[in-house]
């Protein structure tokens, strides 16, 4: 993914990189969060430093795969809270997630994002469901 996208990620100006997070119940389930994972590369590589403590699931969400587009919906609004909103305020933010299903809920993180002063935030997935 991160060889694919260099000539968007060279040259892009983020100054964070952010991973959707996972509930932290969840996490304990899967052992890893993939979009960590991935967000960790990606800022190794590039040198953009990466931010996991400053958005948060506030509760558990269902996974998104096998529900209808308004449960997908309904399912994740209001799921994220920014901890620490001092850090996004005036930044170019790349958030990055593992599967883009519906969109939902890097919509939602990004609004999180947006609503506590983010200039910009771009979303960045591995793989994509039709």
């Amino acid at each position: 993914m991160v060889n694919r996208m260099q000539s968007f990620l060279s040259g892009a100006p983020y100054q964070l990189i952010i991973p959707v997070p996972l509930h932290p119940k969840r996490l304990r389930e899967r052992g890893f969060n993939q979009a960590l994972s991935l967000a960790r590369f990606i800022s190794k590589k590039y040198n953009i430093p990466l931010d996991v403590y400053t958005l948060a699931r506030r509760r558990q969400t269902k996974p998104q795969v096998g529900l209808s587009k308004q449960e997908r919906k309904d399912n994740v609004r209001g799921a994220f809270l920014l901890l620490k909103s001092d850090k996004v305020i005036d930044k170019d933010i790349l958030l990055v997630d593992d599967v883009y299903t519906s969109g939902n809920t890097v919509e939602e993180c990004s609004k999180v994002l947006m609503k506590a002063g983010a200039d910009r935030v771009d979303v960045l997935t591995l793989a994509r469901v039709s």
